[in-house]
C-alpha cells in the first residue's frame, strides 16, 4: 500500500471544477496582480480569522517580513522567538536586521514556553513572535500578558494553523499581526506561492498596504522603502475556492488524528510513542507528529520502504544553523527543542486519507518495533 505524505491530486479532483471556472473567469478578466479577488480574498479571511483587516501578500516568509517592517523593527532590536519552526520565522527577524532571541519550547506541544520569555527582554526588545506551530496555538494568554507588561509588539507566525483557536479566539487574531502562508502543502494551500496578513490595527494595515507595493503611496511616489509583496489574483482565485471547504478539510484531518489515536492504543505503542498533545480549543493538524525516543531515523527509513511518507519537522533547530552562528548558540542551550529535532516524525494527516491507510501506517510502525 502506498501512503504518501500528502496527497494534493486527491484534494485538487474534488474541486477540479471550481478551480477551473475560476481560473478562465480569470484569464478573460486579465487582471492578474492584486485586484477584485484579492480584496475579496482579504475580506473573508479577515472574517474567518476575526480581525478587521488582512493585507494578501506574496508568501507567507513576506508576510513576516512586511509585518516587521510595518512595525518599525530593524538594527539594533531584538525579537524573541522559538528555535524550533521553519526558518522564515527567524529569517525574517534577521533580514530587517534585528536580533533574534531563543526561547525553548514546551514539550509536547513544542510551542514556545512562555515562562521563560520574561528572562530574554532586555532594553532592546521589541517584539515577540509565537509560532502555532502543527496547527495549534501557542498559550497566548501568558504571551499577551507579558507583551503588554513590556510594551512588546506580538506578531503570531500562524503559517500552518489558519482556523485554529485558543479559548475562542482565532489564531492571528489575538496579537497586533497574524502571518499566514498559502504554500501549497498548507491546509488552505495555493496553487504556488501566497502568504496573507491579519489585523486589526489600521496604523499596521495601512503601512502594509503600502510596503507590499515598493512603499508606493500614491503611485511612484515612495514615502517608505518597502518591496515587491504582492499577491497574484490566480493564488487569490483558487485560495477563495478552498476556503468554502476549508472547515470540512479540517475536520477531516481532526478524525484522521482521532483515528490514529485509537489505532495506537490498541496496537499497545503507548510506551513507546507520545501522541501530539491537544491543549487547546481546536488543533487543526497542519501536521501529525509523534515523538520517539529512538530509532526515529531507522523508523522512518522502515517507513520509507513500505510506501509510507514522513517528514521531520525540523532536523536543526534555528539556533544551531550555520547561518545564525554569528548568534552564538552551542548544542545544549534549548534542550527541549534539540531533543525535538532528534526525536519527532511526522505521518500522514491529510483529508484524504483512508481508515485502511492509517491502519497500514500503524501496523508498520508495530511491525518494526516488533522486530
Amino acid at each position: 500500500m502506498k501512503v504518501p505524505l500528502l496527497d494534493l491530486k486527491a484534494q485538487y479532483d474534488t474541486i477540479k471544477d471550481e478551480i477551473l471556472a475560476v481560473t478562465v473567469e480569470l484569464y478573460e478578466s486579465q487582471r492578474f496582480i492584486l485586484g477584485p479577488k484579492v480584496e475579496q480574498l482579504e475580506k473573508e479571511v479577515a472574517q474567518y480569522c476575526q480581525c478587521k483587516f488582512a493585507v494578501g501578500v506574496s508568501s507567507g516568509t513576506d508576510a513576516l517580513l512586511i509585518s516587521l517592517m510595518a512595525a518599525g523593527i530593524g538594527p539594533g532590536d531584538e525579537v524573541i522567538t522559538t528555535p524550533y519552526t521553519f526558518f522564515a520565522t527567524v529569517g525574517s527577524i534577521a533580514r530587517v536586521g534585528a536580533v533574534p532571541v531563543f526561547v525553548d519550547i514546551e514539550e509536547g506541544s513544542y510551542n514556545m514556553d512562555p515562562r521563560l520569555i520574561r528572562d530574554k527582554i532586555t532594553k532592546r526588545t521589541k517584539a515577540i513572535i509565537p509560532v502555532h506551530l502543527y496547527g495549534q496555538c501557542c498559550d497566548m494568554d501568558a504571551i499577551l500578558e507579558l507583551a503588554r507588561a513590556e510594551d512588546l509588539l506580538v506578531i503570531e507566525d500562524a503559517a500552518q494553523a489558519i482556523g485554529s483557536e485558543y479559548r475562542g479566539r482565532r489564531a492571528g487574531s489575538m496579537s497586533d499581526a497574524g502571518c499566514f502562508s498559502f504554500f501549497p502543502s498548507k491546509n488552505l494551500g495555493a496553487f504556488g506561492d501566497g502568504g496573507i496578513v491579519t489585523t486589526s490595527s489600521g496604523s499596521l494595515y495601512e503601512a502594509m498596504k503600502i510596503l507590499r507595493v515598493h512603499g508606493s503611496s500614491p503611485k511612484y511616489y515612495h514615502r517608505l522603502l518597502g518591496g515587491n509583496f504582492r499577491l497574484d489574483a490566480l493564488q487569490a482565485a483558487i485560495i477563495l475556492v478552498k476556503l468554502r471547504h476549508l472547515d470540512r478539510w479540517t475536520a477531516a484531518r481532526q478524525n484522521n488524528a482521532a483515528r490514529y489515536r485509537e489505532l495506537f492504543g490498541r496496537a499497545g505503542l503507548d510506551h513507546l510513542i507520545r501522541l501530539p498533545l491537544e491543549n487547546t480549543d481546536r488543533h487543526i493538524y497542519n501536521q501529525f507528529v509523534i515523538c520517539l525516543k529512538d530509532k526515529r531515523d531507522e523508523l522512518k527509513q522502515y517507513l520509507q520502504d513500505a510506501g509510507i511518507g514522513t517528514e521531520i519537522y525540523y532536523p536543526v533547530p534555528m539556533h544551531l544553523q550555520p547561518c545564525f552562528k554569528y548568534l552564538n548558540g552551542k548544542g545544549g542551550d534549548l534542550p527541549i527543542a534539540e531533543a525535538a529535532a532528534k526525536e519527532t516524525l511526522a505521518l500522514p494527516v491529510y483529508p484524504e486519507l483512508t481508515y485502511e491507510q492509517k491502519s497500514y501506517v500503524v501496523h508498520k510502525i508495530k511491525a518494526f518495533y516488533s522486530s
